[in-house]
């Protein structure tokens, strides 16, 4: 909802390992039709986006074209899988007075930490004032393009953003730029680019979160 419409590292327990121990990692490939994404493919597999980008490292997630070839990561094991997606999602980022870690274990510093509320818009030109697919700056909006009230966060901030729910994020948390705005965007809150169409995208609902400002 943007513009025109409204808008710890994870310490993993035991449970984690148990549980990632019994999952077999496999994969198939899948060929490409007019019109896909990744998004739309993790949630047609049920695989997250951060999943697909990994195993499609030399892929650019802008230019998925018709007969191009995916791998689709899957797991053999469906109750093993769902229980390493359940504790993973319950994982939180390790926050200290300065500094707030990832779950790939990289350490961010940041100078601030906002709790704000989150929505999330699609590229759709309804959505952007009439400027399908780009930020305020003229740039594609992709996944980690954020839109903010640059009285609260300056235009052009880096950002961690923790504590979201969506199979079209990153999981755990992503950095993200403030690099959009939106009539509707005060105070705090921000807005989350999603790929995906305006109905799919508004699934996201409102939610809670955390923005930390990096240095």
């Amino acid at each position: 909802m943007k513009k025109a419409s409204m808008m710890t590292t994870a310490v993993l327990g035991l449970s984690l390992l148990f549980a990632a121990g019994s999952v077999h990692a496999a994969s198939k490939t899948y060929t490409a039709v007019d019109g896909d994404t990744f998004w739309k493919l993790s949630k047609k597999y049920s695989v997250s986006v951060d999943k697909l980008m990994k195993a499609n490292s030399k892929i650019d997630p802008l230019n998925i074209y018709a007969g191009l070839t995916i791998v689709i990561p899957t797991n053999t094991t469906a109750k093993a899988a769902t229980t390493v997606k359940a504790t993973a999602a319950a994982a939180a980022s390790k926050v200290t007075a300065q500094s707030v870690t990832d779950s790939a274990g990289i350490i961010h510093t940041f100078s601030k930490q906002l709790s704000v509320k989150a929505t999330a818009y699609s590229g759709a030109a309804s959505e952007n004032g009439g400027w399908a697919g780009l930020d305020y700056f003229g740039n594609q909006l992709k996944v980690g393009t954020v839109a903010v009230d640059p009285k609260v966060i300056p235009l052009g901030t880096k950002l961690y953003i923790t504590g979201y729910s969506s199979n079209g994020l990153p999981t755990g948390g992503m950095i993200a730029t403030a690099s959009d705005v939106g009539g509707a965007i005060k105070g705090n809150r921000v807005d989350i680019y999603l790929p995906g169409t305006p109905a799919e995208v508004s699934k996201f609902g409102i939610q809670n979160i955390k923005v930390f400002i990096l240095k």
